[in-house]
């Protein structure tokens, strides 16, 4: 595969449009659709730029090719299924929170009726 559709491929696999691209690399639409489409060459510094925003190595952008394909849908994959562990954690966290947040308040208010039978 040729650096410009290993650009699209990424840029479609993360299901960013054309424009969302254009805008990230603050460039035109028209300008960012030749360079996908293989009309005009990219220079160094742009193809870094093209990397980090895609989050890959410079490496994997000019030299994605059908055997690493598979290892690059495979790595967003795991990154993606590591976030939600986080997130399924941190939920368990809240919630663990709240239950004692209930369980404090239940406890203030039968102190309360407690002092209110007393007084």
């Amino acid at each position: 595969m040729e650096v410009y559709e290993n650009m699209k491929f990424i840029r479609q696999f993360k299901k960013w449009s054309q424009e969302e691209m254009a805008e990230k690399l603050d460039m035109s639409l028209n300008g960012y659709a030749k360079i996908e489409q293989g009309k005009v060459d990219i220079n160094l510094s742009r193809l870094k730029q093209i990397a980090e925003i895609f989050g890959v190595k410079l490496e994997q952008l000019v030299g994605l090719n059908d055997k690493n394909v598979f290892n690059f849908i495979e790595n967003h994959n795991q990154h993606n299924t590591f976030e939600q562990t986080i997130y399924k954690h941190e939920l368990e966290k809240a919630n663990l929170i709240l239950e004692q947040k209930d369980k404090e308040n239940a406890y203030l208010k039968d102190i309360i009726e407690l002092l209110k039978k007393q007084g």
